[in-house]
């Protein structure tokens, strides 16, 4: 096992976090992710109190791991998930980027693959 690592980004990007998880487990990583997929209903005024706790929840999943992957398609990066990469910075994770700006700092998903 080389670590543990939790995906972070929209959810309605299931599809992206699937192959990510995918190909870091194939590489004997233990990676944690979203459970709940529903996008939508999450962000109905009425399920705020939902979508509060599975976001402490996925800050959990931060704190066990030792790093994160932001899956961020097309260079998506909304609110919750700049609050996760926030957080997980706050705590000293390392983090990782499925795309990469040209000229950035940002460090390669791929590069756990090694």
């Amino acid at each position: 096992m080389k670590g543990i690592v939790t995906l972070c980004g929209s959810v309605r990007f299931k599809d992206a976090f699937d192959k990510v998880n995918r190909e870091l487990t194939l590489y004997d990583w233990i990676v944690l992710q979203p459970g709940v997929w529903e996008h939508d209903t999450l962000h109905i005024p009425f399920n705020k109190p939902i979508k509060q706790r599975l976001d402490e929840l996925h800050h959990e999943k931060i704190l066990m791991s030792d790093s994160i992957v932001v899956v961020n398609v097309g260079n998506y990066v909304g609110e919750s998930t700049m609050k996760e990469v926030m957080f997980a910075r706050m705590h000293d994770k390392k983090i990782y980027w499925v795309n990469t700006m040209k000229y950035s700092k940002e460090v390669s998903w791929r590069e756990m693959l090694k």
